[in-house]
């Protein structure tokens, strides 16, 4: 029996290389940022990506915000900030 492969287009290729790419440069500047700052306030902004990320599936893709998403994303940001402050 024959096993179906998958092919990936140049438009995949592009967009797993440039996530690498982004992926790269957000761990240097995690840890540039580690240098001079402190754990405690670096680590929630490096979390608060996900509630980024939702919100931009929103404005940039026109997902759907659901009722679990929104307070989850809002929780996500007032914790960063409590952490922060």
């Amino acid at each position: 029996m024959a096993r179906k492969g998958y092919i990936l287009t140049r438009q995949n290729w592009t967009f797993l290389v440039l996530s690498g790419l982004a992926t790269g440069l957000s761990w240097i500047c995690y840890f540039r940022a580690l240098q001079p700052g402190k754990v405690s306030q670096v680590a929630p902004v490096d979390k608060l990506s996900v509630a980024i990320a939702i919100l931009s599936s929103v404005v940039l893709l026109g997902e759907v915000l659901t009722w679990k998403t929104a307070p989850g994303a809002v929780l996500m940001i007032g914790g960063t900030l409590v952490l922060i402050i």
